[in-house]
């Protein structure tokens, strides 16, 4: 039975988040309050199993001690501090990073979104040419830029007179159109190595790498887009790796801080900004950067790069083993690492509220995929809760 008191104050969240923010989220009546390793808690003591992960933010699981412990040995000395001046934490997680990624330069920024925004800006500036080629499908962020490389009528309509021109969309996964596409003003070609937003749509193999090389061969600078499939997400640090490319410019954010808002672009040597040509006030501050040094830290000591392959392996052929894969709704099974989507031949919505129900939270994208992105440190047993969860809603 529910506490009178709870249940009236939790009433009084969602009646203020109503009146006082705007409404441009679909949310389920459930107020969470805390959250432990790949679980979250709501306030009325329920707990549930995270496959959502904050959209593939949350990589060392919820409160992470080594995580939070850096947070408030951080916040104690110095929480914030203008990029006027030198700061430790900023300094020491750009090395990691170059050496981590195989970049030789970082610009650090707040969010995926502004890190887009920053490549584009810099692809522009190096190349001195504004034309940009992306896929079918894309999605890169929300702001004016990485809008304008986003595709999808839905995220666009009422914003095109913003929107950068001279963009041009080709089909995912076909190496042969983006060189057609190439012309004398193409600055760049910015792509997901796995689109998310999309459906978790993996490319063939050898895509990248033949991306790469008319990249090279034309002069035009390759972006990838690794801000949802970075930090071993798709069972390599980054999904690059899997073909071992190496782009011009990437962008990343999400996982990077755990939780903590930060986002970064790094370039080769030689394609850089200049002093005052961009700039970021939050960008890099001394506590998200200490925040993401310690998960990068946790990634490390606990192998979560390695589990993410292996527990991802393990989720798809127990779900194709169990014959998730053979029901009638399920049109296919993709994915690299902890990074799966179940694609159905309907829409999804009421199979994520009744699974939420049974206490398992996933996400429904592309209105007809369900995408499964949890914390890294998720268990085998919690993994297999959710395969039987799936399995019951989920019929022919």
């Amino acid at each position: 039975m529910r506490d009178a008191n709870t249940e009236s104050e939790t009433e009084a969240v969602f009646d203020k988040e109503r009146r006082y923010i705007m409404q441009t989220y679909r949310r389920p009546r459930i107020l969470m309050v805390a959250g432990e390793g790949a679980r979250l808690r709501d306030s009325y003591g329920n707990e549930y199993i995270d496959c959502v992960g904050g959209i593939a933010v949350n990589v060392t699981g919820y409160c992470h001690p080594a995580v939070v412990e850096a947070i408030k040995e951080q916040v104690d000395k110095l929480i914030h501090v203008s990029n006027l001046y030198y700061t430790e934490p900023q300094v020491e997680l750009a090395e990691k990073l170059v050496h981590l990624t195989g970049m030789n330069k970082v610009f650090f920024c707040n969010s995926g979104a502004e890190s887009v925004e920053a490549a584009l800006k810099l692809a522009t500036k190096v190349t001195g040419k504004s034309g940009f080629i992306a896929a079918e499908g894309s999605f890169h962020g929300r702001t004016a830029g990485a809008l304008s490389v986003t595709a999808g009528h839905k995220f666009r309509r009422a914003f095109e007179q913003l929107l950068l021109r001279g963009v041009k969309f080709v089909p995912y996964n076909d190496a042969d159109a983006i060189e057609d596409a190439i012309d004398g003003d193409t600055a760049a070609v910015i792509l997901e190595p796995i689109q998310g937003e999309s459906g978790v749509i993996v490319p063939s193999d050898g895509y990248l790498s033949a991306v790469r090389d008319i990249c090279t061969d034309k002069g035009v600078l390759l972006i990838l887009d690794e801000i949802q499939t970075g930090f071993g997400r798709t069972g390599r640090w980054f999904c690059k790796d899997h073909e071992g490319v190496q782009p011009d410019i990437m962008t990343i954010a999400k996982a990077l801080g755990s939780g903590l808002p930060i986002g970064a672009m790094l370039a080769l040597e030689g394609i850089e900004f200049e002093t005052s040509e961009h700039a970021s006030t939050f960008g890099g501050n001394p506590l998200a950067c200490r925040a993401a040094l310690a998960s990068i830290g946790v990634i490390e000591r606990e192998g979560l790069v390695e589990r993410s392959a292996e527990l991802g392996a393990y989720l798809l052929s127990r779900l194709r083993a169990d014959g998730l894969a053979s029901r009638g709704v399920v049109k296919e099974l993709r994915g690299r690492g902890l990074m799966i989507g179940i694609e159905l031949l309907e829409p999804c919505t009421e199979i994520v509220d009744e699974a939420l129900r049974r206490g398992i939270l996933i996400n429904c994208t592309a209105d007809k995929v369900i995408r499964l992105v949890p914390p890294l440190v998720i268990g085998r047993e919690e993994l297999d809760r959710v395969i039987s969860v799936l399995e019951e809603i989920i019929i022919v």
